[in-house]
């Protein structure tokens, strides 16, 4: 894809599953990227297997001082971030009667709070350059509900706002600010919820048209296209990566 070699990425949550392949697939289009999850084990041994100069970062995404930390660590090592993808999310599904205060505050410190924190600490770079591309994974959950995901949706319902938002702000800059929603993709967390619920998992495979689970290649896809110079005219726009499940 155009132009995005030699340019630098920022990927969170990107030691395993999607953020994992998001973070192959730009270091593959020539980017320079920075691999950073909570797990630090796991983002360096990630950067090792992408290789072409990518680094591993321990991050915190809910704690803005340590992401402030992370951000100038990985522009000491790669120069500034053209790119900034936030993709570390987190959830606990339940009943929201059965939920608590305690789960609330952490999944919306992470995907709510947490988005926001990474996003404020490249903008200023980005305006300065004028230039720079920002992508969030959300969730059809924000946009049509989710049964046992109440305060999720809220959350991802959020960050599909706040990038609509924020693209109007800073598309004078020429900074594009998009959101890429997966449908059921074929992760490790997916695969646990198979294993205590073997038909839940049979039948979101039926209700695909598709009659597919997603892979985290067909995210990182969408992803690298926002990223590029490609994607030039796009902003403020919330695509839906699910094999037609949602049409929203």
């Amino acid at each position: 894809m155009r132009g995005l070699k030699g340019k630098v990425a920022f990927v969170t949550g990107a030691g395993r599953g999607i953020g994992k392949a998001i973070a192959r697939r730009l270091a593959e289009e020539g980017a320079k990227v920075a691999v950073a999850d909570l797990d630090e084990t796991s983002a360096r041994s990630t950067a090792a297997e992408i290789g072409s100069g990518a680094i591993g970062l321990k991050i915190d995404i809910s704690d803005s001082n340590v992401v402030r930390a992370a951000i100038a660590e990985a522009e000491r090592a790669l120069g500034p971030i053209d790119i900034l993808v936030n993709n570390a999310g987190w959830d606990k599904a339940e009943p929201f009667i059965k939920s608590t205060e305690a789960t609330w505050d952490k999944v919306i410190a992470i995907n709510l709070k947490g988005p926001i924190n990474c996003t404020r600490a490249v903008l200023d770079g980005m305006i300065a350059r004028n230039r720079g591309r920002i992508v969030s994974i959300g969730s059809d959950a924000g946009r049509v509900g989710s049964s046992g995901e109440a305060v999720y949706s809220g959350a991802k319902g959020g960050i599909i706002a706040f990038s609509k938002t924020l693209a109007r702000e800073v598309a004078r800059n020429n900074i594009g600010v998009n959101v890429v929603c997966p449908g059921p993709t074929d992760t490790a967390l997916l695969a646990q919820v198979g294993e205590s619920n073997p038909k839940l998992l049979e039948g979101l495979k039926h209700a695909i048209p598709m009659r597919r689970l997603g892979q985290p290649e067909d995210i990182a896809a969408a992803v690298a296209f926002l990223a590029s110079d490609d994607a030039s005219f796009v902003t403020g726009q919330t695509l839906s990566v699910s094999g037609g499940l949602t049409m929203a």
